[in-house]
């Protein structure tokens, strides 16, 4: 019985030894990253701008909130039916354990926090409508009445998971520079 053997991972190149992340697995990746480079400053610095000009930063923020939101489901959908390129043989378990963990933890706050911070803003009387319109032009229904003290919850628990996603990010990122430049292993060029 002849068995073939795939000698080559899929993807692989000069430039990608060890293959690579198809075009739209790419694609997302990078748009995920412009989101969250609005999103996160923006929601950081919200509680100190002036209040006049505050409801453009709201709608900035919420509106980057809910395209993660959109873009990380389809992503997920994405990655759970076209698997990545395996990672090589030599880095070590307890690496791929702490990248899994913090690939995982991504997923699941980049899910989850918009959905904190949408009834959040509900729960303080401020859906998304009127200055905070989806993109400016889409109004989302209203899903509760006003509740102070549900929404400063919220809120808290949205402003913790926005702390532990920048954690998250440095973690990611600290880890792409680190077997790019340290190990040269070419798991960051999976992505590029």
């Amino acid at each position: 019985m002849n068995v073939i053997v795939d000698a080559a991972p899929r993807g692989a190149d000069l430039a990608h030894p060890y293959g690579q992340y198809g075009t739209v697995a790419k694609w997302f990746h990078w748009i995920t990253v412009a989101l969250m480079a609005v999103a996160l400053p923006v929601g950081f610095v919200i509680q100190h701008i002036k209040d006049d000009h505050k409801m453009a930063f709201y709608a900035i923020h919420e509106s980057a909130g809910v395209t993660l939101f959109a873009v990380a489901l389809l992503r997920l959908a994405w990655r759970l039916t076209h698997r990545p390129p395996v990672l090589p043989a030599e880095i070590p378990a307890p690496m791929r354990i702490a990248a899994s963990a913090v690939h995982h933890l991504l997923y699941t706050l980049l899910i989850v926090q918009p959905i904190f911070g949408f009834f959040a803003t509900n729960a303080f009387g401020f859906p998304l409508r009127g200055q905070t319109a989806y993109l400016g032009l889409i109004e989302f229904p209203k899903f509760m009445e006003k509740d102070q003290g549900l929404a400063e919850a919220l809120l808290l628990v949205h402003t913790i998971f926005g702390w532990t996603i920048l954690a998250l990010l440095i973690a990611h990122i600290g880890g792409a520079v680190f077997h790019h430049a340290i190990r040269r292993d070419g798991t960051l060029m999976r992505m590029l």
